[in-house]
């Protein structure tokens, strides 16, 4: 448990597949590469597997590219609802300071 003033530390991706990289080569133990990180072995177990969950991932760019493009086209549209929110709001404002 946390004490009074702390907060969470935050890991880069990369630094979080470099440690993962060293889990899955075995060539230390999780209690080693633990205290050689300086993070709880809990996480480098679960980085470990989200990495190996992943790794199809990494020669599918396309996979990637069509989450992204979803992604774009999502924002677009809510960009085009909050303009369109946008405009009446500002139309029916003028109305009521008249």
């Amino acid at each position: 448990m946390m004490g009074k003033g702390s907060t969470r530390r935050k890991y880069t991706a990369n630094f979080k597949a470099t440690v993962a990289i060293e889990a899955i080569r075995e060539r230390k133990t999780l209690s080693e590469l633990s205290e050689q990180y300086e993070v709880p072995p809990v996480l480098i177990s679960k980085w470990k597997k989200e990495l190996l969950e992943s790794k199809a991932e990494v020669f599918q760019p396309n996979l990637k590219k069509s989450k992204s493009e979803g992604t774009l086209k999502r924002l677009h549209a809510i960009i085009s609802r909050l303009k369109v929110e946008n405009e009446f709001l500002k139309k029916n404002l003028k109305k009521v300071k008249l």
